[in-house]
C-alpha cells in the first residue's frame, strides 16, 4: 500500500472563517485530537498575522508530540524569522512559505515577472532552510497557473531544499480531470520530482474539492491538505473525512492513510461545536443523515443487510449504529428495531398499539426521533416502575422564587409535596426528596439541546449517585423541567426496588 501523508489545516485555513475563531485553549484542543485522530501534519497557524497566532503555535507545539508542526509564512523573511520563532518548542517542526504564481497574482498582486517570482521562491526557501529541514513550498493559485512554468517553479524549489511542494487550486477553480492532469504533467516533467512529496491544496468554490484532491492524488500526489468537515472560507476546503474513507472505500487504489477513522466524528463534533459551525444534515461521512434511511424499502434492505444501501459501517467513523430515520412511510419493522436499539422490547400486542401512535405522530412531524419514539413507547417502560410522576406544577419566573408542587406514585399509594427552590427544576428536586428519604447526589445533568423548533422534544440524561454507585436516569419530554424530574426518578427506580 502507497502512504498518503494527511496534512490538517483545520486551526490555519478552516479558522479563516468569519466568526468562528478558536482561542488558544480550544485550538489546543483541537490539536490533540487531531493527534489523537492520526493526522501526519498540523498546520497551527500563520504565526506572523497576530500575537494571538503566534502564541498558539507555541502552546499547539508543546501541546502535541508526534504530528509535525507547521507554520504559514508569506515569501518574506521576516515572516519566516516569526515562524521559526513560533516553532521552537515543536518535536517536529515545519515552515510552509511559498508566492503566487498564476498570471493573475503576478501581474496583479505582485507587479512582478515570471522570473522575479521563480527568484523569490528560491530565496525564501533557502533562507527557510536555515531554521529547519522539512520547508514545504506553496504554488498559490497554482490551479490557474500554466502547467510549464509550474514545472520550472517546482524544480527550483526543491533545487533550493523543498521537502514538499504544495500544488493549491486556490479559488476552487480547476474541474478534476484538469487537477488530475497538472499533478500529472509535474510528476512526469520534474526531473528531481523524487526527492520531495508533491501535496494537493483544494478549495470548494464549485463543489469539487474532493474530486479533484482524489484526481491529484491518483496522479501521485502523496500529502493531502484538508479540513475537518471541509471548513475553510468561502465554500470551504477538501474534507479530511471524504478524502480518508474514499481509500478506505476503495482497496483498489491501494492507499492507505495513518487516521484512526473510529475517532472521525468525535473530532467532526468537536470542531463543530468549538467553532459554532453546524454540520449540514447531509454533508458526506459525519452529517447526521449520511447513516439514515427513511424510505420503507431501504430501511428493510438496511436491516437484511447493511451493505444493500451502506457501502461505509458506520462504526468505522465513530458511530454506534446506522440511524433509520423514521417517517410516516416507515413499517413496523423499522419501529420496532429502533425501539430495540434503545433498549426497549415490547411485546406484539403493544408494538401495534405505539405504531398506531407513531403513524399519528408522525403525519404531524416531519420525521421522528429516538425521543419521541421514546415518550411513545414511555407508558410501557415504566410500568414496572415502583416509583411514578403523578403530576407536577411549577410556578417561575423572573423576579420570583420558583415553587414546584408534586405528586408521587409509590407502589400504588400516593404521596405529594411542595417545595421552593433556585430555579424551577431545583425546587422540583427538592419536592421529591421531601417524599424520597435517601442520600441521593446529582453527578451529571445534561439537557439535550432542542434544535427543530420550541414544539419539540428535549431529552435530559441525569447521573445520580446513592450509597457509592452511580445510577442513570432518562427521560425525553416537549416540558424541559418535567423530563429532569422524570429522569431523576428513572434513575431513583434503578436502586429502589
Amino acid at each position: 500500500m502507497d502512504r498518503l501523508f494527511i496534512f490538517d489545516t483545520t486551526l490555519r485555513d478552516g479558522e479563516q472563517v468569519p466568526g468562528c475563531q478558536l482561542n488558544t485553549i480550544e485550538k489546543i484542543q483541537v490539536a490533540q485530537a487531531l493527534e489523537k485522530l492520526g493526522v501526519d501534519v498540523i498546520e497551527a497557524g500563520f504565526p506572523i498575522s497576530s500575537p494571538g497566532d503566534f502564541n498558539s503555535v507555541v502552546e499547539i507545539s508543546k501541546a502535541v508530540t508526534w504530528p509535525v508542526i507547521c507554520a504559514l509564512t508569506r515569501a518574506v523573511e521576516k515572516d519566516i524569522d516569526v515562524a521559526a520563532e513560533s516553532l521552537k518548542f515543536a518535536k517536529r517542526k515545519r515552515i510552509h512559505t511559498g508566492i503566487g504564481t498564476s498570471p493573475y497574482h503576478i501581474k496583479y498582486k505582485f507587479n512582478a515577472t515570471q522570473d522575479e517570482i521563480l527568484e523569490r521562491a528560491i530565496a525564501c526557501v533557502k533562507y527557510a532552510k536555515k531554521y529547519v529541514e522539512d520547508v514545504e513550498f506553496y504554488c498559490e493559485d497554482a490551479g490557474r497557473t500554466d502547467n510549464v512554468y509550474l514545472a520550472s517553479v517546482v524544480e527550483a524549489v526543491i533545487n533550493a531544499g523543498a521537502t514538499v511542494v504544495n500544488i493549491p487550486d486556490t479559488t476552487g477553480y480547476c474541474l478534476p480531470a484538469e487537477y488530475g492532469d497538472k499533478i500529472k504533467f509535474l510528476m512526469e516533467n520534474v526531473k528531481n520530482v523524487h526527492k520531495a512529496v508533491i501535496s494537493t491544496h483544494c478549495h470548494n468554490d464549485l463543489g469539487m474539492a474532493t474530486a479533484n484532491t482524489m484526481a491529484g492524488i491518483i496522479n501521485g500526489a502523496r500529502q493531502t491538505e484538508v479540513t475537518i468537515n471541509g471548513i475553510g472560507e468561502r465554500a470551504g476546503n477538501t474534507s479530511l473525512e471524504e478524502v480518508v474513507m474514499i481509500l478506505k472505500s476503495h482497496k483498489e487504489l491501494a492507499i492507505e492513510s495513518n487516521v484512526n477513522t473510529p475517532q472521525i466524528y468525535p473530532i467532526s463534533r468537536l470542531v463543530s461545536s468549538l467553532m459554532n459551525m453546524p454540520v449540514q444534515p447531509n454533508k458526506a461521512i459525519v452529517g447526521r443523515n449520511a447513516f439514515a434511511h427513511s424510505s420503507g424499502i431501504h430501511q428493510d434492505g438496511v436491516l437484511k443487510n447493511r451493505e444493500n444501501y451502506e457501502i461505509i459501517d458506520p462504526t468505522d467513523v465513530g458511530i454506534d449504529t446506522n440511524t433509520i430515520a423514521l417517517t410516516a412511510r416507515s413499517g413496523r419493522a423499522a419501529l420496532k428495531h429502533r425501539l430495540h436499539i434503545l433498549g426497549v422490547d415490547l411485546s406484539q400486542e403493544r408494538l401495534e398499539h405505539v405504531y398506531e401512535e407513531f403513524l399519528q405522530l408522525a403525519d404531524r412531524k416531519k420525521d421522528v426521533n429516538d425521543d419521541d419514539i421514546l415518550l411513545l413507547a414511555g407508558k410501557e417502560r415504566t410500568e414496572s416502575h415502583r416509583i411514578k410522576l403523578e403530576y407536577l406544577q411549577v410556578t417561575s419566573g423572573v423576579g420570583i422564587q420558583s415553587v414546584a408542587s408534586l405528586c408521587l406514585n409509590i407502589a400504588g399509594e400516593k404521596f405529594e409535596a411542595a417545595a421552593s427552590g433556585n430555579g424551577p427544576v431545583d425546587a422540583a428536586i427538592k419536592a421529591l426528596k421531601q417524599i424520597i428519604h435517601r442520600q441521593m447526589t446529582i453527578q451529571e445533568f445534561l439537557i439535550q439541546a432542542i434544535d427543530k423548533g420550541s414544539d419539540d422534544v428535549g431529552k435530559v440524561h441525569m447521573q445520580v449517585e446513592h450509597n457509592g454507585a452511580n445510577y442513570y436516569g432518562f427521560s425525553a419530554n416537549t416540558d424541559i423541567i418535567a423530563a429532569s424530574v422524570e429522569a431523576y426518578i428513572d434513575a431513583i427506580n434503578k436502586f429502589v426496588k
